[in-house]
């Protein structure tokens, strides 16, 4: 059976046709989540207010000033025959604020990308064809998400988590929200949080404790054909990671082909016969 893989951090760059096929059943990259017995949650000293833990996380994500963090993600891609079928990928995210961002994927098929930011430029780069692209952004990273995702008309799964603003958007965005109760994760206490927002369900786990980081996400799109899902596990969170400039500046080798982003292509104007001057 032909599955079609649209990946989600793909480099939409002109001359670079990025696709592949999936012969094999992925293995899931979610873990279970447990029900934390009734004497065991009684035992955490938190508030179940839902509002409070999605705030308290939002708010100690926009003010940490570094960090870095594994997610590995499965989506929903709804293939011709009316099948939905699942994908994958794994992402080594590394921020510095405020001008410092760096985004490693790998994708289930082996495709690898890197978005890079440096304070002045935003970089993506595909090592696998050896093409990047490049565009001047001055202003920070959440200038730089911002402008990634609206005008180079890019897709960064979560992009949300990584900006200042995070605490703003999601109570903008929320229209409902409740407590699901206590779960452990990995072996960590999580709050389990269920929210809606006008296109979009979601579900967060946040830690318990004095760091709220998201342990776990899911978003179901809702008004998308076949509902897809897409799940995010975080691992390996490191608040005060060991970070060099140079991370987040891109060197191009003398191999190494620079396109440009298909956002910045002029777009031509079919002409008309009479205008070329046929009939």
């Amino acid at each position: 059976m032909k599955t079609t893989l649209q990946t989600g951090l793909r480099i939409a760059l002109y001359g670079a046709v990025i696709a592949a096929t999936v012969g094999c059943a992925e293995k899931p990259l979610v873990a279970e989540a447990v029900a934390v017995p009734a004497a065991s949650a009684q035992s955490v000293a938190e508030p179940a207010d839902a509002k409070d833990i999605l705030m308290r996380m939002a708010q100690f994500l926009a003010k940490a000033p570094k960090y870095s963090v594994t997610i590995a993600s499965n989506y929903d891609v709804l293939q011709e025959s009316g099948q939905m079928i699942e994908f994958g990928e794994s992402r080594n995210i590394i921020v510095n604020r405020p001008n410092g961002l760096r985004v490693d994927t790998e994708h289930s098929n082996g495709e690898r990308h890197l978005v890079q930011y440096d304070g002045n430029t935003i970089t993506t780069f595909s090592p696998d064809q050896n093409v990047y692209a490049q565009v001047d952004k001055p202003g920070g990273i959440d200038e730089a998400v911002k402008y990634f995702l609206k005008d180079l008309g890019m897709r960064l799964p979560l992009a949300v988590l990584l900006v200042t603003q995070l605490p703003d958007e999601l109570e903008r965005r929320t229209q409902t929200l409740d407590y699901v109760g206590k779960t452990v994760i990995n072996g960590s206490t999580a709050h389990h949080l269920a929210g809606r927002t006008e296109t979009v369900d979601y579900q967060v786990w946040v830690a318990a404790g004095a760091q709220p980081l998201p342990l776990r996400i899911v978003l179901s799109y809702k008004n998308a054909p076949g509902q897809p899902q897409f799940k995010a596990q975080f691992a390996d969170w490191n608040l005060t990671p060991k970070v060099d400039e140079a991370q987040f500046v891109f060197t191009p080798t003398e191999q190494s082909k620079k396109i440009a982003f298909a956002a910045q292509i002029p777009t031509i104007s079919p002409v008309s016969p009479k205008q070329a001057g046929g009939k």
